[in-house]
């Protein structure tokens, strides 16, 4: 028998292993047993019957084959789910939940009620949209208070890099934050400014030594532009908008690559600062990126980059003209630049591409701030902003994609052409985006010592994104309507199942737990 048992020098097992026998283990401790003809475990497609103690909440052992339920205790809690997947839950590296302070966008049970449904078992807060955003630690024991009794899968949060704050960082580390956000640009919240080259030399130089990572909204408009971001339709010539602001091809063209661009070249060029510090590009969407990243990671620059579920499975060539549900910054861009991120993001783990991880960037907001013709799912009828004639206005739009929970079968479905493998899903959006907060030693894998966070998954089932399958706080989605194939059909935390098909949500509430144990690195 094959099997990974309970032991700190375990390694990798043979066929020679020998292990506690699993009726031993129930009796040492009351345990839950799931199985599955297939399941990711280290990476890898296989069978297996994964032991999880109910004390814990951790996998005790893991058997390389399916074992019948007569190999454990009567009354053992088993499930062989074959052929349906069992995969590491997702850990989702970029979620705004906006509470406190912005509760009517989004909050605590909801979000993650809307991850657990998609299989995602842990989240990280951004610092914003909250009011008050994650900025200091009087802000950060705010944002814990809100959380508490209301999270379905775990949370852990991101500290806010703003101007002022040096001194709150570190102090923010030692609470438990897993990095920092800063915006280069406006962030489109009074509460969250974006920084100067001078204030992030002077993060760098408070975080130079300490476990965390630094993280950048990487937009900048270069010093001659045709545009600047949102409030181009009040400027005057050049800095106009070159056509209607109903149409996604005017809006796609006030944020072009070069932003990106722009804003990377100037954080590479402070990155000889701190060189130990981890840095990372949120929400990476242009391609002309890529080069610049790699030369610098090529040169020893500790820096990595994600990128979007949006940004893999919609294109600017089929955003209707004001369907604001789609605008987000940096914006969706072309075919062609889909096809890059594609590219990129395939490359052999060897080749060490550039996009690491791959997340929602969930930013949700209330309906009448999307401004959206009556027409199209998710309007509201109409609003001050409307009777201005702005609907449909691309400019005026609150920019953000509401999609946490969606992302497995978003990839699933359009990466199925690309020859993508459950594999690759595991190592963008499981152990790479733990590996990114500093949770790979209990998040994002299957294996013995883990948090039993696992996600079922019908790889085969077919459906449509409508009504009840909607479950942010404001069901408003550029993917409504749209079909996928592959389906969460359960999600388990910690050994608890939190959701299923057939039982619905837990009868005892949301158990997830607020992360905030100190990184490690």
């Amino acid at each position: 028998m094959v099997v990974d048992s309970d032991s700190q020098n375990a390694s990798r097992p043979t066929a020679s292993t020998t292990a506690t026998s699993p009726a031993q283990t129930a009796l040492d401790q009351p345990i839950t047993v799931l199985a599955s003809s297939r399941a990711v475990l280290r990476g890898r497609l296989t069978e297996a019957t994964i032991v999880i103690s109910q004390n814990t909440g951790k996998i005790t052992s893991i058997y390389h084959s399916v074992l019948p339920a007569s190999s454990f205790p009567t009354r053992t809690p088993y499930t062989d789910y074959s052929p349906n997947m069992l995969m590491p839950g997702l850990v989702d590296a970029h979620v705004h939940l906006n509470e406190p302070g912005r509760t009517e966008w989004e909050g605590f049970w909801t979000g993650t009620q809307a991850a657990a449904f998609g299989g995602v078992t842990t989240v990280i807060d951004m610092p914003l949209n909250a009011i008050p955003p994650t900025t200091t630690v009087a802000a950060f024991g705010e944002k814990l208070r809100a959380a508490e009794n209301q999270c379905w899968v775990d949370v852990g949060f991101y500290g806010g890099l703003i101007p002022g704050n040096t001194h709150e960082l570190v102090p923010l580390v030692k609470r438990g934050v897993r990095g920092f956000k800063g915006f280069l640009t406006d962030s489109g919240v009074p509460e969250f400014p974006a920084v100067s080259a001078e204030d992030i030399s002077l993060a760098m130089a408070a975080l130079k030594d300490a476990p965390t990572t630094l993280m950048f909204h990487a937009e900048m408009i270069p010093p001659f532009a045709d545009s600047v971001d949102d409030d181009v339709q009040i400027s005057l010539p050049p800095l106009q908008p070159h056509g209607p602001l109903t149409s996604y091809s005017t809006f796609l063209a006030s944020r072009p690559p070069s932003f990106e661009t722009y804003a990377i070249a100037e954080i590479l060029s402070l990155a000889h600062l701190a060189p130990e510090l981890p840095l990372h590009i949120v929400h990476l969407s242009a391609l002309e990126a890529i080069p610049l990243l790699r030369e610098a990671r090529a040169a020893g620059v500790k820096i990595t980059a994600e990128t979007c579920f949006h940004y893999l499975a919609l294109a600017a060539e089929s955003i209707p003209d004001g369907d604001t549900r789609h605008k987000c910054c940096p914006p969706i861009r072309g075919k062609n630049n889909q096809d890059r991120l594609w590219e990129e993001l395939m490359l052999n783990p060897k080749e060490d591409s550039v996009l690491q991880t791959v997340v929602s960037d969930h930013s949700p907001c209330t309906p009448e701030l999307k401004l959206l013709p009556t027409s199209i799912p998710g309007a509201c009828g109409a609003t001050a902003e409307a009777k201005q004639g702005k609907v449909g206005d691309f400019f005026s739009a609150w920019g953000g994609v509401s999609s946490v929970g969606l992302g497995l079968p978003i990839l699933w479905t359009h990466g199925q052409e690309r020859g993508i493998s459950i594999e690759d899903i595991v190592r963008w959006c499981c152990k790479n985006t733990a590996k990114q907060v500093g949770l790979e030693h209990c998040k994002g894998d299957l294996r013995v010592g883990m948090d039993a966070d696992v996600c079922v998954f019908d790889d085969a089932r077919e459906w449509v994104l409508e009504g009840e399958g909607l479950k942010w706080k404001n069901r408003c989605s550029a993917y409504e309507g749209k079909r996928f194939c592959g389906k969460v059909v359960e999600t388990w935390v910690r050994g608890r199942r939190v959701w299923g098909e057939a039982m619905g949500w837990a009868k005892e509430g949301p158990t997830g737990r607020r992360i905030v144990e100190e990184r490690r690195a």
